[in-house]
């Protein structure tokens, strides 16, 4: 299934505002977030409604087929929790919107989606954990075929043990 995604310079936008939101805990950046998302797919902004937590604090979203999506609040989501980075909450939002965006219950869609709305955005073309994008990107077949053309070291033959 291929995926249609904003291009660089929008999906760059949607980050700053949702990372400006978890930051300042102000509504709009949020709205212009998620409206600029639904304006590219040509859908009608979803009603998103605030928790300080849901299904007993193991998730931080929920999407209805109403186009309600349920979310749990940066503030709320910093207390309490082991994994409570930033880049955690902006992806699980990204999978919410994926969610309402291919109107799929398959998680594997909605973290597609969320993987390559994400892909490319870091400006020094580098992800999160110090690793490069690019090698990222590469596909599972060039992988593999890097790996062959390495030469690999001589094996030396073992000695018969009956002696």
């Amino acid at each position: 299934m291929r995926m249609i995604i904003p291009g660089l310079r929008e999906r760059r936008a949607v980050d700053g505002q949702l990372t400006t939101f978890f930051r300042s805990h102000r509504e709009s950046p949020f709205r212009r977030a998620v409206t600029a998302m639904s304006r590219f797919y040509d859908l009608p902004t979803p009603r998103v409604e605030w928790y300080e937590w849901l299904d007993w604090g193991k998730s931080i979203g929920r999407t209805y087929e109403t186009g309600e999506i349920h979310l749990v609040h940066p503030e709320c989501w910093k207390r309490g929790r082991k994994y409570n980075s930033e880049r955690q909450w902006v992806q699980a939002v990204y999978h919410e919107m994926g969610h309402y965006v291919l109107w799929a219950d398959a998680e594997r869609k909605a973290d597609g989606f969320a993987y390559r709305f994400v892909r490319g955005i870091a400006a020094n073309g580098r992800d999160g954990n110090g690793g490069s994008l690019l090698r990222e990107a590469q596909g599972r077949a060039q992988r593999r075929q890097a790996m062959a053309r390495r030469r690999r070291p001589l094996r030396r033959r073992r000695r018969s043990r009956s002696r």
